[in-house]
């Protein structure tokens, strides 16, 4: 672990790690956003102290000094390593403290021995919501492969392997930045070393209990070996390739409008249309039925099979209720309810 005794002239390495990655070499789709953005608009940033989270503080800090009474940096101790996380959250606060950032943290009360990754990014994520609604990331371009790889093997379509993207509007009018996904990991550490900066390392990434850390440490260099050119780069680009893929094909579902007022799906607006756009349409509005519980994949793919034939059916959807075609129709079926043919027309 990189010594981080609350490292001194931070506002000196903010400039030079700003000489060395100018705002050319960061995301132009955040960029863009970041410079349409309204001046009274607060930004938040996750820090962890990690060498990622430190070096977008800083770039934040240096090519935005408009920004900084409006700052805030955000951390979010896990509780999972002991003395380690009481340290990384004193280190944060110095850093901060040093540059005169707006500060706020808070810790994971529900934290249990042998947490999982998605436990973990939940409650984590369900603070930097309550602190803002527009959050910047240290994600980078190691990431994306990561990401990619980890998705492609629970067999995830264009929008999962899209992810991490670089301007995210999520629920409730809020965004997520991701500047730093055009520069690798190494990139990142070279400069931050060149600038003087020092940050905390998470002992727990060296391990391998963690899916991330096995593709990390064995499965990207092995790919990365065996591909002989700039696989990272190239798995950016699939990225951003897959990105376009996914916002057209949403567009081309929104202008068939098969989303009723009333909540339900209208089929016949999904007619002869591709596999792909009836099979997204569905899962959109599975995602907006607040009392539908999971479906499995052989569930979801028979549920997608008879709204394909468009014949009425009756799927269960959890405890809460059913899945229910009727008239050219999909709609929600609170369990309990009197089975009965629906009234109105079908669109």
């Amino acid at each position: 672990m990189k010594k981080a005794d609350g490292p001194p002239a931070l506002p000196e390495c903010a400039a030079r790690l700003a000489d060395a990655v100018p705002r050319t070499r960061l995301h132009p789709a955040v960029m863009a956003w970041a410079d349409a953005c309204s001046k009274r608009t607060p930004w938040a940033v996750a820090f962890s102290g990690g060498a990622d989270s430190l070096a977008l503080l800083l770039l934040l800090w240096a090519h935005w000094p408009e920004r900084r009474e409006r700052l805030r940096a955000l951390h979010f101790n896990h509780r999972l390593r002991g003395r380690a996380s009481q340290a990384d959250e004193r280190f944060c606060a110095k850093v901060c403290a040093a540059l005169g950032v707006n500060y706020v943290s808070a810790v994971w009360k529900d934290s249990h021995r042998g947490a999982s990754e998605a436990e973990a990014r939940v409650a984590r994520m369900k603070f930097f919501h309550t602190e803002g609604r527009v959050l910047w990331l240290g994600h980078q371009q190691d990431d994306i492969a990561e990401t990619m790889l980890m998705r492609l093997a629970r067999g995830s379509g264009t929008a999962g392997l899209a992810a991490p993207r670089p301007v995210h509007a999520v629920a409730g009018g809020r965004v997520h930045l991701r500047p730093l996904l055009t520069l690798k990991k190494s990139e990142l550490v070279t400069a931050l070393n060149g600038a003087g900066g020092r940050w905390r390392e998470d002992a727990s990434n060296a391990g391998d209990y963690f899916f991330r850390n096995r593709v990390r440490h064995e499965v990207l260099p092995a790919w990365a070996e065996a591909a002989q050119r700039d696989a990272l780069a190239g798995a950016a680009h699939a990225r951003e390739l897959l990105e376009e893929d996914d916002v057209a094909l949403e567009a081309w579902l929104d202008q068939l409008q098969p989303f009723r007022a009333d909540g339900a799906l209208g089929l016949r607006k999904l007619s002869d249309q591709p596999r792909g756009l009836v099979r997204r349409a569905l899962h959109r509005w599975l995602l907006a039925q607040p009392k539908a519980g999971g479906l499995s994949r052989q569930g979801f793919e028979s549920l997608l099979a008879a709204v394909e034939r468009g014949t009425a059916t009756r799927h269960s959807l959890g405890r809460e209720g059913f899945a229910v075609i009727h008239g050219g129709v999909l709609r929600f079926e609170p369990a309990g309810k009197p089975r009965g043919r629906f009234l109105g027309s079908a669109n």
